[in-house]
């Protein structure tokens, strides 16, 4: 069996970019997408914001400190969602092996092209500005991790193979926040032991990773050595619905909490309605004042898909918990799905 051909693709500060492409004035301008309002976060930004320090996910009064004279825009969800659309086509005018991450990147598995790979990225990267004026990068391995790790290379435009032969000494020198998977939360944890790079991740047992990780210890142990056996998938089963948002004022007060929550729960059960799904796994998710996330899940021992039954279980969890500190964000997600026609008949 010939050895798989994996390309990670990924588009450039996408949000930013199509606000770019839709208004040429803003070329070479410091762009942050994600709203106006101080209490927004960054969605994307263009590279000449990053020089000052702008990154995503960073709450807009930040980033406004960081980048005075940026120039600040409310997401455009739909024109994104379009302009996605057509890269995405000419992905799939490639191979039918395509696995989208998000609006704005995805696997290709290109083994069955038997085409020489460089190659292959090099026409989708002029395809996909031929058809809308945007830049990507692409990473090229035999597996996903290498793959992905590739594509972030050199960023924007960037192009990157790493083949077979590469392992593991292109990746020793790397600090361990490229491993994807590996959080600011685990980077820190390693850092406090004095593990850097990947160099020092290396001399680590696979024992002690996975007491220090759990069970994705050992999926650490494996990826730096250049193994991932996870294929690229046709289709992605939907793990988990959810909404949030973050709040006009900060607040721990319950009550004005609830109004968000009757809101989602409405939303989520539409949501399922349409997919024809239910689930058994609720989750809150609160933001504090102080930018750290909670969550707290509750699994019911049956599936519910009506807007009342998420709701009750949602305020069930919210008053379980202390609100010791103002929070900013709240959201409720339900997991643990399956198809409504497969549920068996409960109890009752």
């Amino acid at each position: 069996m010939s050895e798989r051909v994996i390309l990670h693709v990924d588009m450039d500060a996408f949000f930013a970019s199509v606000e770019v492409i839709d208004t040429p004035k803003l070329k070479g301008k410091p762009v942050i997408v994600g709203g106006r309002s101080e209490r927004g976060v960054v969605a994307t930004c263009s590279y000449e914001a990053r020089k000052y320090g702008v990154r995503s996910a960073m709450p807009i009064y930040m980033a406004k400190a960081q980048c005075p004279n940026g120039i600040y825009l409310p997401t455009r969800i739909n024109r994104y969602k379009e302009v996605s659309r057509e890269i995405f086509k000419i992905f799939y005018e490639i191979t039918p092996y395509v696995e989208p991450l998000s609006i704005d990147e995805a696997y290709l598995d290109i083994t069955e092209l038997n085409k020489d790979p460089v190659s292959v990225a090099m026409f989708i990267k002029e395809m996909v500005v031929k058809a809308t004026g945007l830049t990507i990068s692409v990473g090229i391995s035999y597996n996903k991790f290498l793959a992905k790790l590739a594509s972030d290379w050199n960023k924007p435009n960037g192009l990157k193979i790493i083949t077979k032969d590469m392992i593991p000494k292109v990746l020793l020198p790397l600090p361990i926040n490229k491993i994807y998977g590996l959080g600011k939360k685990s980077t820190n944890k390693l850092n406090s032991i004095g593990i850097f790079t990947i160099e020092d991740l290396y001399t680590l047992a696979p024992d002690f990773l996975t007491e220090f990780f759990g069970k994705y210890g050992i999926e650490i142990y494996k990826r730096i050595r250049g193994i991932d056996n996870r294929k690229v998938e046709i289709s992605r089963e939907t793990k988990s619905i959810g909404r949030e948002t973050t709040l006009k004022s900060d607040t721990k007060n319950k009550k004005e909490l609830e109004v968000y929550i009757k809101s989602f729960c409405s939303s989520i059960s539409r949501t399922l309605s349409i997919k024809g799904l239910s689930g058994k796994t609720l989750t809150l998710k609160i933001k504090t004042s102080t930018f750290e996330n909670h969550t707290k899940n509750k699994t019911l021992p049956f599936y519910i898909s009506k807007e009342e039954d998420i709701l009750r279980e949602s305020l069930d969890i919210l008053y379980s918990i202390d609100l010791n500190e103002e929070i900013r964000l709240i959201g409720v997600s339900i997991s643990s799905l399956k198809e409504m026609n497969l549920q068996q008949l409960s109890l009752f």
